[in-house]
Parts: C-alpha cells; structure tokens; sequence
C-alpha cells in the first residue's frame, strides 16, 4: 500500500485536538505538580461509574433481592447432586455463596476482580518508578488514563447487560478462600426467557446445572485454580518485561513494530499480531483451558438436562439460535475486544468434550480433570484425535 498525505480536514482536526490536550496537558501538570500525584493506568471509580451509566434500568431492591437469593440458592442445592452423580466428583464442602444480581451488582463484583487482577500490571505504571517523570508525561498519563478507563468501563457495562450467570473463583488471591461464589444477572435472565418465550423453572434450572458444574470442576479440582492462576502469573511476567521494551520509546515500539510485522500470518485476533512466540504460546494454553472448562460444563448442562428438563430441546434450540443472532454491532464489538476469540473457543472446547466422549464415554472425557498434564493443547482442542491418541499412548505433555 503506498503512503500518501491525510485529507486537510484530518489534519485540521488533527491540530484542533493537539491544542486541546495540549492546553489541558498544562493544567493537568500544574495540577500534578503542586500535588505530588502519579496518575494510576486505570480509575477503577471512574470505570465502575461509566459501566453502572449503561446499566441504570432493573435494579433489585433490598426484599427482592433476599427473596432471589434464597430462590437461586434452592436451584443451586437442586443441581447438586444432580451433577455430583453425573460427573462422580465430590465437593469439599456445601455451596452457600450464591447471590441474585441485578446488572450493576454485577458490574461491582467483577471491578474488585479486575482490580486485583490489574494490580500487579499498576505495579510497571513507568510513571510511578520515575521519581523526575516530567510534567508531559504525568499529563500525558492521564490522558491515558482515561483510555483505559474508558475501555475497561466500556467492556463491563457490555457484560454487565449479557452475562446470566457467573461462577466467581479467587484471582492471585494471596490467601487460601473457602470456595467461590455463584452469581444469577436476574433481568438479564428474565431478558432472555421473555425475548425467547422460554419456561423461566426449567430455563433457570437449567442455568444452575452450568454454573454449578464450574463449582464441581474447580473446587473438586483443587490443583486447576492453582493451574489458573499460575497461567495468568505467568502472563504477567511477560507484560512486565513488555513494560521494560517501552520505557526505551521509540525503540522498544519498535519491538512491537516487528511482532507485527512477523506476525502476518497469525489467523487470530488483532492483539495477538503484538504477541511474541512465547506470549502466543502462553496464550494459547489460556484459551485451551478456558475451553476445556466450558465446554465441560456445557456437556454436563445439556447431557443432564435433557433427561432432568421437560422443555430442554426447546430451551436448547433457541438459546443456540440467540448466540448466532447477533447485531453488526455486538459482532463489531467482540472482535474489537477479543470476545470472539473466546466464544469460538468455548464451541470449539464443547465439541472437544463430545468427542472424547463419543470416543470413550464420560469417564474418558473426565480424565482432563487428572491434572495439568492432561489439559489438552490448542491444537488438540481443534482435533481431538491428538488428545485421544496422546491419552491411549500414556503421553504427557
């Protein structure tokens, strides 16, 4: 593609809005520096006020909300030893933690998360390690900043709108927790079965047996959170060198110019062109799990439920339908944040569980839960016959 010189107006526009932040720059500066403040890469404040903004409607109050809590807590006990006899695992202790939500309860549940998921990433800020950090650059992180809060604010508030339920385990949490948590988005729920005339008891029940399968593999499962979290550890530590590259400016953009560059023929999404070798590795061990973990439940979801659940081919059929219809928008917004990488994955990680079992059964299927040597690759979770061949032969990864 040849280069060639931008449209006059963009360039104009271009100027305008330079001297715009050029100006509030100088103020922010000032600001800085009478203060003393080092601006942080995100205003969890502000992205929990920009993600409630876009959820006003539908909140519980306080009787309704204990009188869902109570109700989803029945389904969750219901689902239980249902899905105890399905899978034969064995929770280690009962499921208290389960809470109805409204959109906005939501959102403020998983902005603690984020923020204690974000904090070591706080921890590379350039900005707080440089004691004579010019007062452009602490202006300049503002503007930052606002971008990123933007951004994460942006990204709750969408899923604020369409999660249904949520199984909450504790992320780089730096003591032992007692089990997670289960979350019900009740308008979001009630959105669902309304726009796709389902029955709401079976619907739900149905809900329960997904989410409370997640509690079965995680916490009959002790060493996969450790697993997780060892991941995402990992993940950090490659951000954190990532963070050396730019300090160094224009040379350590170019480092990303060339991961780029390289990465041409990556048939991923846009964030992984700026991914080495080992970052897409790491990645991609991410995704397969994430996978497994989902396509796991939904097997246990839709094996149990069409024999628990009257309408299940109903509920089924439609709820399919739902996923596949989606806006331009909603469409646009999933490949600008990644997340349809991560609902291609969780079929791709369905259709896996189904042929192991169609191989071998659900005992067979089940091995993936013997440890992280059997979480398959995501090679393996794009031809299961790797995985099955992999197993019968005795191989570790």
């Amino acid at each position: 593609m040849r280069f060639r010189l931008p449209d006059s107006k963009y360039l104009i526009a271009g100027a305008a809005f330079g001297a715009v932040v050029g100006a509030w720059a100088g103020s922010k500066s000032r600001d800085f520096i009478s203060q003393g403040e080092v601006p942080s890469l995100i205003d969890w404040q502000g992205a929990r006020a920009f993600a409630a903004r876009m959820n006003t409607q539908s909140r519980l109050d306080a009787d309704t909300r204990a009188e869902l809590n109570e109700y989803y807590a029945t389904l969750v006990d219901e689902a239980t030893p249902i899905v105890a006899e399905y899978t034969g695992m064995e929770l280690p202790y009962h499921l208290t933690g389960v809470y109805a939500f409204d959109r906005i309860d939501w959102v403020d549940a998983n902005v603690v998360n984020f923020q204690s998921l974000f904090e070591p990433i706080e921890q590379l800020n350039p900005l707080r390690q440089d004691p004579n950090a010019s007062s452009f650059n602490l202006a300049w992180g503002t503007v930052n900043q606002r971008i990123l809060t933007a951004e994460i604010g942006l990204l709750l508030g969408y899923l604020g709108r369409r999660v249904l339920g949520q199984y909450d385990m504790t992320l780089l949490g730096r003591e032992p927790v007692e089990g997670g948590r289960l979350y019900f988005v009740h308008p979001n729920i009630q959105n669902v079965e309304k726009n796709l005339r389902l029955p709401s008891q079976d619907f739900r029940l149905w809900l329960a047996l997904h989410e409370v399968t997640h509690a079965f593999e995680f916490e009959a499962n002790p060493w996969l959170q450790e697993h997780f979290n060892g991941l995402l550890k990992e993940y950090i530590s490659f951000l954190n060198k990532d963070a050396e590259h730019l300090k160094r400016g224009m040379d350590g953009l170019k480092i990303f110019w060339r991961r780029a560059k390289n990465g041409e023929s990556i048939s991923g999404n846009w964030f992984e062109y700026v991914m080495n070798k080992e970052q897409r590795d790491l990645f991609n061990r991410m995704q397969a799990l994430m996978s497994v973990v989902e396509g796991y439940s939904n097997h246990v979801m839709n094996a149990v439920g069409r024999e628990l659940i009257p309408s299940y081919e109903v509920i089924s059929r439609r709820f399919e339908r739902r996923l596949r219809q989606r806006t331009m928008v909603e469409v646009l917004f999933a490949r600008i944040t990644g997340l349809d990488v991560k609902m291609e994955q969780y079929r791709k990680g369905e259709a896996f569980i189904e042929a192991l079992v169609a191989e071998g059964g659900h005992d067979f299927a089940k091995r993936v839960w013997e440890g992280p040597e059997m979480i398959p690759g995501i090679e393996e979770i794009d031809d299961p016959q790797l995985w099955i061949d992999r197993v019968r032969a005795g191989v570790s990864t």
